[in-house]
This record gives structure tokens, sequence and C-alpha cells, in this order.
């Protein structure tokens, strides 16, 4: 059961036991690929993330992890020299020498056997662990779910969306690197005011997206854990699709009916008071009737609503078993396009080269979002694209394709010559001849 531990008479905090494994050359390459410094980070400094992962919240508050088991499983012929680093943050090491002509090692089945047992063990672990983008482990967080406990996934690149679904919690690539970095340095004067809707969130708690309304939210602080906002994030955490602000405030009132009577508590309307009490949720207001979903699986490239896009039913399958962007062949061109000139002509940072493709996007009136432009970056770096070098349009759209397809044969879907060739051509924006 879950440990809970009071600091005073009228405060708790619960602490969860848990069970951490580590897939090392799964998030070690997928992290070098799309952020050199994140992985050197993430290898050489365990500890750090560590600490960032043992506090939390959910749909009932704020709780801490305790590692009973730390396991990191790496390739000793190829990582033996980070094996130090995580001894010394507590971990057992777990070699796993490549036993195939390709090189596919026994990391996989030594940490199923090792998770397994840790399931049917005598010590009852709250919370499972995985950090691995490796599909593989679908059946495995299937078996933690059955037996009521807590599934957290954390990707270091693309993840099939039924590996996402098993998850209670799922920590992206992007989030991820932002986890295993240390801090930066204070500069010597006064750092400028940050809008609250920019602060950094906390890892297990990713900030909003989105247009709407921004929270007041002072930066590693929750909102108290009311009823109206447990029935939220129940409500939306377990939703297949972004959700109407409808349905959404409905629940909240049935929640808390004084939610009618007080003027959504002051904030007057539902948004601002969302905003306010759920700032962890992508909301917006646009376009009506307004959509709240999970930034953790979703983006407002998802709603139904966003880019006018009636798909044909093969690509709306992609869409919804790989998640990428839900846009027309044309918007594909121009963010390609757009992302081919700008980093053939500004050094790439990602952060800012995302900024100014979505910029240059919308320039050319097209309503194209940040997270489409990210996920499609996070694509063509993750698929081995060097974008520090100047590259052509063709070049990203067939990076980008390569990476659409292998989503999608991820996600076990049966694709003939023809779908092939149908999905490279709306995905590369008509940039790759059929």
């Amino acid at each position: 059961m879950t440990i809970t531990e009071s600091t005073d008479s009228t405060e708790s905090t619960r602490r969860l036991r848990c069970a951490l494994f580590v897939d090392f050359d799964n998030v070690y390459l997928g992290l070098r690929r799309l952020d050199p410094a994140a992985a050197e980070a993430f290898a050489g400094s365990p500890a750090h993330w560590l600490t960032a992962l043992e506090t939390g919240s959910d749909a009932d508050g704020e709780f801490s992890r305790r590692f009973l088991v730390r396991a990191c499983y790496l390739n000793p012929s190829a990582f033996s020299q980070f094996r130090p680093n995580f001894t010394r943050a507590g971990f057992s090491v777990v070699d796993c020498p490549s036993l195939t002509q390709q090189g596919k090692s026994s990391a996989d089945i030594n940490l199923v056997l090792d998770a397994v047992d840790a399931l049917s063990g005598h010590t009852r672990y709250d919370e499972f662990v995985i950090l691995s983008a490796d599909a593989d482990f679908t059946p495995l967080a299937l078996r933690f779910r059955a037996a009521d406990r807590r599934v957290t996934i954390i990707t270091a690149g693309p993840a099939a969306s039924a590996y996402r679904a098993v998850a209670d919690t799922v920590i992206t690539a992007d989030e991820l690197a932002e986890l295993v970095k240390p801090p930066a340095a204070l500069p010597d004067e006064p750092a400028a005011v940050v809008p609250p809707t920019t602060q950094t969130p906390a890892p297990d708690a990713p900030g909003r997206r989105g247009s709407g309304s921004g929270g007041s939210q002072t930066r590693g602080t929750q909102p108290a854990a009311s009823p109206a906002r447990k029935a939220v994030l129940r409500l939306v955490r377990s939703a297949d699709r972004p959700l109407t602000g409808s349905d959404v405030a409905q629940a909240a009132q049935r929640s808390d009916p004084s939610l009618l009577t007080s003027g959504w508590d002051g904030a007057k309307t539902f948004f601002p008071w969302l905003a306010r009490t759920v700032p962890e949720l992508g909301a917006a207001s646009r376009p009506a009737p307004g959509f709240v979903w999970d930034p953790k699986r979703f983006s407002e490239a998802d709603l139904p609503t966003a880019d006018g896009v009636a798909l044909p039913p093969l690509q709306r399958q992609v869409v919804e078993v790989t998640d990428i962007p839900n846009l027309p062949t044309e918007r594909y061109r121009i963010l390609l396009t757009a992302l081919a000139d700008e980093v053939s002509t500004t050094p790439f940072d990602r952060p800012e080269t995302a900024r100014r493709v979505r910029d240059a996007c919308q320039a050319a009136g097209e309503p194209i979002g940040r997270a489409s432009v990210n996920t499609v970056i996070s694509g063509v770096l993750y698929s081995g694209l060097d974008l520090s070098m100047r590259t052509t349009a063709k070049k990203v759209a067939e990076t980008w394709a390569d990476n659409v397809i292998g989503l999608c044969r991820g996600a076990r879907m049966e694709l003939s010559p023809a779908d092939v060739g149908a999905i490279r051509t709306w995905v590369s924006g008509g940039l790759l001849k059929r």
C-alpha cells in the first residue's frame, strides 16, 4: 500500500514505493539524436534527474517517490564508461551484451524478468517506472496495470500510442531532455520577470499548451486538490481525445455545485477558472466551443476543428496511432520547406528554430501550431537528420516520411505498397514522387 508520511497534524504527503527500470541504450541513443547535451547529462549525472523524479503530482495532489529498486541495463561493449555514474547513484547495473550479429542486446529480456520478479515479490510496489521508448514493453505495462499498480513511462523518442496509452503518466522526450539537464547558472543581474504561462513546470506536470487563458500559479506550487480539480483531471486524463469545454465544465460543476453560484469561484467563466485551478492541462477557448486536453498525449493539432482538415480513412488512422500533426498535404509542404529554409540560413537552436518556423508558416497564411513544428523537428532528428547542416526541403521531407512510416509499422499497421506511397506523398507535402 502507499506510504503516507505526516509533516504536521494538518498536512500529509503520499509516498510511493517505486521500482525503476532503465533501458540505457534505448534512452541514451534516443536522447543523443534529439539533444546531445541532454544525452550526456542523462548518462553523466543520473543522481540529478533521479532526484527530480522523486516528486510529482496527480489528480489526488502531490506525492513523493521512494525508489526501492533502481536497475539500469546497458551494453558493456559500447557504454561501460557510464557504469560508475549509475553505480554511484545507487543503481544496480546489469550488463547486457549483444547476443546477435545485428547487435541486439539482452537488455529487454533482463529488464522484463526483473520487473516480473518485482511485481510478484513480497514487497508491494505502488508504481513501476520504465525509461524506454521501446513498444515491446507494452505487455509488461499491461501486466502492471492488471495488478493495480501505477505505471509511469519515460521516453527518449517516438513511442507507439498503444504503449503510451497503458501508462498513468508519460514523460516525453522533450520533457526528459529538460529534466536531465542541470539548472542554468543564475545571472549576475536579476532576471526579467517571466510571464506565468511560460514558467517551467514540474517534471510530472507539463505546462499548459494552447491559446487559452493563462494561469497565475507560482512555479513549484500546486493548486489545492479540490473535488472539481480532481474530477476534471480524472475526466481529461482518461479521455481518448480533446474534450469540449462544456463537457469538462459540467464535470466540474457536478463535483462542486457551488461553482454555479460563485461565478466559477470568482473567475466569472470556465476557462479562466480552469487556468487557475488546473494549470497543467492544455486549453483553448477558440475555436468554439473551446477544448481541453491532456498535453502529455495531445496538442492543439489534435483539436477537431484546429486546421479544418477532414482526413480520408488511411490518413485519419495514421494520425490516431502515431500522433503526428493533423495537417493536409499543402500545410506539410509549407512546414517542411520553412524548416529547411530556416536551418540553411540560421544556426539550428531547437526552441528558436521551432518558433521561427512557426512564425514563417503563419506569415504564409497557414495556422500551423508550434506543437506541430516541434513534432516534425523531433521526428527528423530522431531519424538521424543533422539540422545543424544545410539541407533541402526534399531531404527533410524524405526523413520525416521515413519516420512516419516507421511509426506506423511500430504500431503494427498493415500497409500495402499503395498505402506507403499515399502516406509518403501526404506527409512529405507532395515533395516526394510516388
